[in-house]
């Protein structure tokens, strides 16, 4: 058959009527039936979806030559901080017009100096940076501007495997761009990129840029903020993941309360089930984790729970694993009511307990060490997930921050010993010339010198 015939049939198949010619325009409808487009609900949902560029200055490393106040005052040279500026590029989402607030990835505004966001209409203003929150990649900031379109949030628990799904961001610096796809997974946790996850996975393209953007579906509603891809090589496969719009939510009301997310304790540990410990306990499926250990005094104490219990579901979410155990405590606010179910001897019992926030015995770094001056250390109680002693301030300029450390690391050994109380610490440190700390931040982990 010659090509343009066969063009021609494949159009009669789908039902197209008259001559067909390979200058013809694709037709707007078959048998009177409109043709299927996402055109319209993008009108609506592209201008909810803003650019973010961020600008911070980076120190640079220099000889340790020119670092030595003799040398330099030998020679005359001025004492000066080499630095360079960077920028990178994200999205953001416009979730509340009349205050301005935008939620976008911790991530795209991590040190910024200067935080730029550009509307769909072009225009460009300076935003202030309200809360931040490391753990679950999530921030706000905040833009004074009229006319601003913010998109409406939905029930993140309600959706499906197969769902249709649409990604909306700013790769590459490009401009707006829109991918599609579908629902992959639901969740999903365990996989290093963050501290707290229950992502969404995705197959809709989410490339360099997009962190921060918008997941939409098809009535242009937010079901969740893309924070990441699977990938070796950097680029998409196929393989993405966003924060679920029922945990931003959660999150953002704390940030743009507090700057923080106040994070509690239940005051347990808990263990996954496998085959061996279904089978010990008399469960017949592996539903659920078992409790290790319950610290006597915390609110897990008091709300009943013992060692042994198997906890199904908290807050009516069944508890699949110890990683969504931690997640859906991780994400409660301190003083938040949790509702428990448990199994205990086969039978189910329903038990309340009070997120409880953490209380840190705190020290000046400086009484245990001269090299930690400018720090204030604090323990960190029993059933938090963190083993080790907990940078809680530090002074900008101090020893403690010229030799590395930073708010919120925790030392997890010195000296190559595990510490996990001041008392421990200190008669290590106290009669060390130099200190070898093993640092934790965040999701990293790495040494320090202080000599």
């Amino acid at each position: 058959m010659h090509y343009r015939n066969r063009i021609g049939a494949i159009f009669l198949i789908l039902g197209l009527s008259g001559p067909f010619t390979a200058s013809a325009s694709l037709p707007v409808s078959v048998n009177g039936h409109n043709l299927p487009t996402l055109a319209p609900m993008l009108k609506n949902a592209l201008p909810g979806v803003v650019n973010i560029a961020s600008e911070s200055r980076v120190r640079i490393a220099r000889d340790p030559f020119f670092d030595d106040p003799i040398l330099r005052r030998f020679f005359g040279m001025p004492e000066r901080r080499r630095e360079k500026r960077t920028q990178s590029l994200g999205s953001g989402v416009i979730v509340d017009a009349d205050k301005g607030y935008i939620i976008t990835n911790s991530h795209v505004i991590d040190k910024a100096d200067k935080i730029t966001v550009t509307l769909h209409d072009g225009r460009q203003m300076v935003a202030k940076l309200i809360g931040r929150d490391k753990d679950t990649d999530v921030a706000i900031i905040q833009i004074k501007a009229d006319r601003l379109n913010a998109l409406p949030m939905t029930d993140s628990d309600s959706l499906q495997v197969g769902d249709f799904v649409i990604a909306i961001g700013n790769p590459f610096g490009l401009g707006q761009s829109v991918t599609s796809g579908i629902i992959s997974g639901l969740r999903r946790s365990g996989l290093g990129i963050e501290g707290y996850e229950d992502f969404i996975q995705t197959d809709a393209s989410i490339n360099p840029g997009n962190s921060g953007g918008a997941l939409v579906n098809l009535r242009g509603e937010l079901v969740g903020i893309n924070t990441a891809i699977l990938s070796r090589s950097g680029g998409n496969i196929g393989i993405g993941f966003a924060i679920p719009a029922n945990m931003v939510k959660s999150l953002m009301e704390q940030l743009i309360e507090y700057g923080e997310i106040k994070r509690g304790l239940l005051g347990l540990s808990v263990q996954d089930i496998n085959e061996d410990l279904a089978r010990a306990f008399g469960l017949e499926t592996r539903r659920g984790v078992v409790v290790t250990r319950v610290v006597d005094g915390l609110s897990a104490h008091h709300a009943g729970i013992r060692t042994g219990d198997i906890i199904l579901n908290i807050n009516k979410r069944p508890v699949v694993s110890a990683a969504t155990m931690r997640n859906a405590i991780g994400l409660l606010r301190v003083e938040q009511e949790v509702n428990i179910e448990i199994l205990r001897s086969g039978n189910s019992l329903q038990l309340t307990a009070i997120i409880t926030e953490p209380v840190l015995s705190r020290i000046k770094a400086e009484k245990i060490h001269a090299r930690l001056r400018g720090a204030i250390l604090g323990e960190i109680p029993e059933g938090a997930d963190l083993n080790g002693i907990m940078i809680t301030e530090i002074s900008t300029g101090s020893p403690a921050w010229n030799a590395g450390l930073r708010e919120g690391d925790v030392i997890t050994t010195i000296n190559r010993k595990p510490v996990n109380t001041i008392k421990a610490l200190t008669r290590i440190a106290v009669n060390s010339q130099s200190l070898l700390l093993n640092i934790r931040r965040g999701n990293n982990a790495l040494f320090l010198l202080l000599k």
